[in-house]
């Protein structure tokens, strides 16, 4: 019998902070900062190599840019290849017509030239599927080609983590990052043999240890050339991008931010909550890789697996003639995000494509499976502030990634069960047990699989599970305040939300806030007449929707997706039996309009030289829920880069380009006319005022 690997947490070095173990309150022994082994110079530094920060990188080269990029695994892509998650959310208008940043859209080309089809998988859940160790690879060469395209150059450092951060003497800027790059250690099992969970905390750690040699690395600005007279005088040396999944530099800089669900008010009215609870996050997700195979494959009972067994499942099954027993419903499970597709000319087909066949490789990213949902203040994946500051990651040198050690661990042995669980069980989660449709005779043991883990597997990891967890929710942070947005601003549910009909017959609304509120709530989704409906004080009920998204004059990007939650559990710890998601939290689940993304949403407060990308905008948790795809990240990691570039190039900062808004703003304007025109669409088609059809999309 085949042994699944074990989760193991590795034990550091006498004196390191233990940042997943470490009491709230207690004082950690803080490392002592040491000198840089090496100094690197970049105009642009972007910590995180996931899609935001690669499609940064990718514009940046483009522009001529000298690019410094980090991340703590050794791939780029972030979601599309570390994270595994190779199955691209998208929607159909906008795929049909390719309407997406440029660079996406040669991403799409090149996994097509690669495979000679875009959906070498043939999953049904996407028009593309496919391996996460080529993602990289085709991220890779996509660098490297518009590094030779534009002149720029790339300092790509993998396997590296930000430790700490200099500001100026204004707190205004930073003006460099301390990073550590790790490599095995002499002797030691190569990187990506054991989980996340084991090697985090001594990655943020300076000292050489049993598995990690360590180089201290300090990235500066590049310094201006002497003597050019032609140069324009720049208000800031160079630009930080903050691209990490789970916002980091946000933490670390301590800039103002949000985390988990925001209180309920006529901005985000699906809110389940009245005062924010940052402890309620999207689930996490180690998605792994199984191979379908001719003979019955046997496996060990992990040690771990009674712990977790209670909280596997499967979704509802569809209401479709071809599901109607076990095996139609593991076929349809095992197509769902098939990343290869071994035979694709069988005939036999489910949901429009063919069924399993021997040798076909399918990715799990499942709930109620391998989601991982922690809600509370004891098992909650990314520290809040006030627990950053409790257990010592705010002193100077005591940062430590900012997350929870031990909820990694669990997510990860959550996963590698949920995987016997699909082989060998015939129990589906209790709370569906008597379901007389879906509780009953639904889950059968399919042991016709293989667990793939190796370097050379999908994964690209001995113990079989990605790299680093798929993350669907970050530190957002609150933007510096506007007309309008006196405390900060912020993307809410109301500027994306499409849900005419829920707002005036779903009683919940009227319920759940006061008549002033609901009021409120009607006036920001007016459409024709909002002025009118506002001076004659129209009755909330006669308020004639818009039915279109918020138009943002700052926009430099583009997103939609339909407002998908995978919400955090309502009891501590998630493996509880019977446990289940915390309630209301799907409330806002639905269709959004076509959506924008707004420079100040990327403009922290207090540092001006920071442009923040990926799923750390300033956004609310139920517009994140809905911004938070392939497509999503690309565009506003494109827009941070050519907004750099451009501010660059004019000397200013990118809050003056915003600064007087909501007057024109000459410069910005000039920045989305060159957006356009490069192939990154700062807005949908026939985006204005007056057009109300959004029907088709």
């Amino acid at each position: 019998m085949r042994q699944l690997r074990r989760v193991i947490s590795f034990p550091l070095m006498a004196g390191t902070l233990v940042s997943g173990t470490l009491p709230l309150g207690a004082v950690p022994t803080l490392a002592q900062a040491q000198p840089a082994d090496e100094v690197v110079n970049c105009e642009i530094m972007i910590v995180g190599g996931g899609l935001a920060g690669t499609a940064a990188a990718y514009e940046s080269l483009l522009a001529g840019r000298t690019v410094c990029m980090t991340d703590i695994t050794d791939w780029v892509g972030g979601q599309l290849s570390s994270q595994g998650t190779t199955a691209l959310d998208e929607l159909s208008k906008q795929r049909a017509l390719a309407f997406y940043a440029r660079g996406y859209n040669e991403m799409r080309a090149r996994v097509e030239a690669k495979y000679g089809k875009l959906n070498p998988g043939e999953c049904w859940v996407s028009v593309s599927c496919f391996l996460p160790k080529d993602a990289n690879s085709i991220l890779m060469e996509m660098l490297v080609d518009a590094a030779r395209k534009g002149g720029g150059e790339l300092k790509w450092f993998p396997n590296t983590v930000v430790k700490d951060l200099s500001l100026n003497a204004a707190g205004n800027q930073i003006t460099s990052l301390t990073a550590i790059q790790h490599s095995p250690a002499p002797g030691a099992e190569p990187l990506n043999t054991e989980p996340l969970s084991a090697t985090i905390e001594d990655a943020y750690t300076y000292d050489d240890s049993p598995q990690f040699s360590k180089t201290v690395i300090q990235f500066v600005p590049v310094e201006p050339p002497a003597g050019d007279s032609t140069a324009v005088a720049r208000p800031a040396d160079w630009y930080v991008v903050e691209a990490t999944e789970t916002g980091e530099i946000i933490g670390l800089a301590d800039i103002p931010y949000q985390l988990g669900l925001d209180p309920r008010s006529h901005l985000n009215p699906s809110s389940p909550v009245r005062e924010r609870d940052p402890y309620c996050t999207q689930g996490f997700t180690y998605p792994f890789a199984m191979e379908r195979t001719e003979t019955v494959q046997t496996y060990d009972l992990p040690d771990y697996y009674s712990t977790y067994e209670p909280i596997y499942g499967f979704d509802p099954r569809p209401t479709n003639a071809q599901v109607q027993d076990a095996e139609s419903y593991f076929d349809f499970v095992f197509t769902y995000r098939r990343i290869w597709n071994a035979k694709p000319a069988r005939q036999d087909t489910i949901f429009g494509v063919p069924r399993p066949g021997v040798g076909d490789i399918s990715m799990q990213n499942w709930g109620p499976g391998n989601d991982y949902n922690p809600g509370s203040s004891l098992d909650n994946l990314i520290y809040s502030r006030d627990q950053l500051e409790a257990n010592g990651q705010l002193s100077p040198g005591g940062w430590m990634g900012g997350l929870r050690t031990d909820t990694l661990r669990k997510g990860e042995e959550n996963s590698i069960g949920f995987f016997y669980w699909l082989a060998t069980s015939d129990t589906n989660k209790s709370l569906f047990a008597d379901d007389p449709v879906f509780g009953d005779g639904i889950k059968d043991p399919y042991p016709y699989l293989l667990y793939l883990e190796g370097l050379d597997s999908p994964m690209g990891t001995v113990h079989g599970l990605s790299k680093y967890p798929y993350i669907r929710e970050a530190r957002r942070i609150i933007g510096r305040p506007f007309p309008g947005y006196e405390d900060g601003f912020s993307l809410n549910e109301v500027d994306v939300v499409r849900k005419e009909e829920a707002f005036t017959e779903d009683p919940y609304y009227q319920q759940a806030l006061s008549p002033e509120e609901y009021l409120r709530l009607r006036r920001e989704l007016a459409g024709p007449g909002a002025t009118a409906a506002l001076i004659d004080e129209t009755p909330a009920d006669e308020i004639p929707f818009r039915t279109r998204a918020r138009i943002f004059p700052d926009s430099v990007g583009i997103s939609q997706y339909t407002i998908d939650f995978h919400p955090c559990y309502g009891e501590y710890p998630v493996e509880a039996v019977n446990n289940y998601e915390r309630e209301g939290v799907r409330q806002g689940h639905g269709p959004a309009y076509p959506g924008q993304i707004p420079l100040r949403a990327m403009i922290p407060q207090d540092i001006d030289n920071m442009l923040v990308a990926g799923k750390g905008i300033a956004m609310s948790y139920i517009v994140a829920a809905g911004y938070r795809v392939h497509s999503f990240e690309w565009s506003v990691g494109a827009a941070a880069a050519q907004t750099l570039d451009f501010s660059l190039d004019n000397g200013v900062i990118p809050y003056d380009l915003v600064d007087n808004l909501p007057s024109r703003e000459p410069l910005l304007e000039q920045l989305q006319q060159e957006m356009e025109a490069d192939g990154n669409p700062v807005m949908f088609p026939d985006t204005s005022i007056f057009n109300e059809d959004w029907e088709g999309w």
